[in-house]
Formats: C-alpha cells, structure tokens, sequence
C-alpha cells in the first residue's frame, strides 16, 4: 500500500505528462516501487528506510518522467549541435562585424563625435552578438523538439585529407615575398614618392613618419617574415609561435590606430591633391578613416583567431 512519501513521488513523476499516460506510469512505477522496497524489507530493513532507499535510488521524478515520455532536457541534443556551432561561429563573424560597420558610418555621417562613435558601435556589436547567439539558439532548440531536418546530413566525401598541414613552404614563400614587396613600397612611397600627380612625386604615408615610425612598421614587418620561417621549418603552429602572432598583430594595430588617431598617418598633401580637390568632403573622408580603422582591426583580429585556430588544429593532430 502506498505511503505518503510514496506518493508524494510518484505525483512528482506524472506531473506535465499527457493525461492520457498519467495512470501507466503511475502503476509501472508503484509496481516498481513496491518491489523493491519488499525485496529490501525481505532483507531486514526497516520499511521506512527501505521505501527510502528505494525513492533515493530512482532519482528526480520529473527526470524520470522526461525518460518514459521521450522528452529531452538539453536544450540542443548531439543530432544538431554541430550544425548549430557551425552556424553560430559563421553568423558571429559576420553580422556583428557589419553591425558595427553600419552604425560607424551612420554615427559619422550624423556627424557625431569619436566617443560617441566609438561607444555606439561596442554597444551595438555586443547587442548583436548576444541576438545573434540567442536566435540561432531559439531556431535549433526548436528544430530539435519538432525533430525537423536540418538537410546536413554528413557523408563520406567531407572527410579531411590526409595531407592537409595547416602551413607549408609556400604559405612561407609568400609571407616573405609580400614582405619584400611591402618593405620596398613603403621605402619608395618615402623617399621617391610612390604618387605623382601634376609632374610632382608625392608620398601616401606622411613624411613625418620618417625614420622612427616607418623602422618601427619595417621591424614589425621583418618579424613577420622570421615568423612565416618559423612555422615553415617547423613544420606546424605552437602556442609559442600563435603568441608571437598575436603580440605582432596587436603592435601593427596599435601602429596604424595610434598615427590614424593623431592624423598623422596619411600625407596631408595626398589627401587634398588627390581626394579634396577632386570633391570628396569631409563627411566621405571620415567615413573612409572609418572603414580603414575597422579593415585593420578586423584583419588583425582575423589574424590572431587564424593563428591559434591552426595551433589547436596541429595540437589535434
């Protein structure tokens, strides 16, 4: 016969279940129940501890009844959890990007202030992480309780290569080779000119960068190249190395926002033979300072996931 406690439980169990299934597992689990605790009892102990034991040992109700309804109590199960993370990692790295693009250039051409531009556009790029987050999330959980089809099904042919390195020689080749390249650009641009206009040389890169700042550009530079060889020779990326391209990455951005900062970054005779004569406002020109700003931390920011995406990926391997 059931005791309270008995009974107390298994109303814990059939609660949110369909009416329809309610009296099954109520006797299913009284059956159980009184089995086991008899089976105890038979054994010599009490009948209190014994019915106790016995509850104890079941577990929670309502997962028990989750269990016998077929109900899941994930949110998103294993059947679509890496579709969901594939989506998930694809939208933050898009829509928060442009999110943040778009007000940037919004606040700019409402002439806003630095600050306010600058604040706007974390504000927003937080906001559309957090709803990019939640509604890729909402749409899978519901995909998972309706058991739709996400039509990912997974085959043979998305298997990886065996010899799929995540760097090679000519990875290193190249690195070295716009190395070379950029250094003897930026060279040029500083003492030939790398623009003539009119008949007359003229630089993109302020003359007043000269010598500190572009040593400074050519060393980062430099150590980019060494970097390249590094992960060359040594034939895959280490923590060690991943730190070295985030530490290079964080200096170059710091580099070209600090001269874009104090306007010292592009030759001001450039901008007004090149652009402001030919009709281009002040409105245009901050929002190409802005699209120059976000193209840099966006690519640094690219290059720092990029270089610890393979660290982990050789680490795998």
């Amino acid at each position: 016969m059931n005791t309270e406690l008995t009974e107390r439980y298994l109303r814990a169990a059939i609660t949110g279940l369909p009416a329809s299934t309610q009296e099954d597992l109520r006797t299913e689990l009284t059956a159980l129940i009184m089995d086991a605790t008899e089976a105890r009892i038979d054994q010599g102990e009490e009948p209190s501890q014994a019915e106790r034991a016995v509850l104890t040992q079941l577990g929670d109700p309502a997962i028990l009844a989750a269990e016998y309804a077929d109900r899941p109590l994930h949110l998103i199960g294993p059947g679509y959890y890496l579709t969901w993370r594939r989506l998930l990692r694809l939208l933050l790295w898009i829509v928060p990007a442009c999110a943040v693009a778009g007000v940037a250039i919004g606040q700019v051409l409402v002439g806003s202030e630095l600050g306010t531009v600058i604040g706007e556009s974390i504000a927003v790029g937080i906001g559309a992480v957090v709803h990019v987050c939640f509604w890729v999330t909402v749409v899978f959980m519901v995909l998972e309780r309706t058991g739709a089809d996400t039509g990912t099904a997974w085959d043979l042919d998305q298997l990886p290569e065996l010899d799929s390195p995540t760097t090679s020689r000519v990875d290193a080749i190249a690195s070295v080779a716009l190395v070379v390249i950029g250094t003897v650009a930026v060279l040029w641009d500083q003492l030939r000119g790398i623009l003539r206009i009119d008949g007359e040389a003229l630089s993109l890169l302020s003359p007043g960068l000269w010598p500190g700042w572009i040593a400074a550009l050519l060393a980062l530079m430099l150590l980019e190249a060494v970097l390249a060889v590094a992960v060359a020779l040594r034939r895959r990326w280490s923590p060690a190395l991943a730190t070295m391209n985030t530490a290079l990455a964080v200096l170059f951005m710091s580099w070209a926002l600090t001269l874009i900062g104090r306007d010292q970054l592009v030759n001001p005779e450039f901008v007004d033979l090149a652009l402001r004569s030919n009709g281009v406002d002040e409105t245009a020109l901050s929002v190409i300072a802005v699209i120059l700003v976000l193209s840099i931390i966006g690519t640094s920011a690219w290059d720092i996931a990029d270089g610890w995406r393979k660290t982990a990926r050789d680490r795998r391997r």
